[in-house]
């Protein structure tokens, strides 16, 4: 599996996607928070917290997480490769994971830079240094996490066609349902309506940036990363048959 992981890392850097991808979250958010005057400016907002940047990037990363993966098994299936990657001496699973680890690293990487967001938050706080951490390193394991379920939903989607933009569409709007359909649903359900928005990302997030880590939260989100990987092997073994 950590020659398929390394393949994946390589095959990124190896072409513009992964500098692309980087690129692309980074400078939307920088726009976003700093430039663009509107709610997300945190110049403009008058407090000393990162609530904007984590307000934007699920919606940033509906988008820019499908574009990763929509080729993970797409582009295996149209090119014919798919068979020869059965051949090896790896376990369904370890492809399977391979791929979406593969994925998730790049994005990751993505993310890192934006904890110099923190220290210039943490600057520009009166007094200085007056910032939630708690909120803020909260809401960073809410995102990783996220990140994780967004990542599992794309590399699944990626299995249903050997077209690329159709895997894509697909991670998308499955991605769009996980974090904010369930919200939408409840406010037309009576009676359960709690339990239905807790059926979606964004319940689970927001209470992550409240910066208590509770294990129902986290149990949540691996249910969704495992659920969809899940369903991946499935379809990858009856393609291999």
């Amino acid at each position: 599996m950590k020659a398929l992981l390394l393949r994946e890392i390589k095959s990124f850097f190896g072409s513009p996607i992964g500098y692309l991808v980087i690129a692309i979250f980074l400078l939307l958010n920088g726009l976003f928070l700093w430039v663009f005057e509107g709610d997300f400016n945190i110049l403009n907002s008058g407090f000393a917290d990162l609530s904007p940047f984590f307000t934007i990037s699920p919606w940033i990363l509906i988008f820019l997480i499908p574009a990763v993966t929509m080729r993970s098994f797409s582009d295996e299936k149209k090119q014919g490769t798919i068979e020869l990657l059965f051949t090896k001496p790896l376990s369904i699973w370890q492809i399977v994971n391979g791929k979406f680890f593969g994925a998730l690293t790049l994005i990751v990487l993505a993310l890192l830079p934006t904890i110099v967001y923190v220290l210039v938050i943490s600057w520009l706080g009166n007094p200085e240094g007056n910032i939630d951490m708690g909120s803020t390193v909260g809401s960073y394991f809410g995102l990783l996490f996220l990140i994780a379920g967004y990542t599992a939903i794309g590399i699944f989607t990626s299995t249903l066609s050997d077209n690329q933009i159709v895997a894509f569409i697909l991670s998308v709007f499955f991605c769009f349902v996980f974090y904010f359909g369930f919200e939408g649903i409840a406010s037309y359900v009576t009676g359960m309506n709690g339990f239905v928005a807790a059926l979606g990302m964004d319940y689970h997030f927001k209470s992550m940036s409240r910066g208590v880590l509770d294990t129902r939260d986290v149990i949540y989100f691996i249910s969704i990363a495992v659920f969809f990987l899940s369903v991946t092997v499935y379809k990858l073994k009856s393609l291999k048959g």
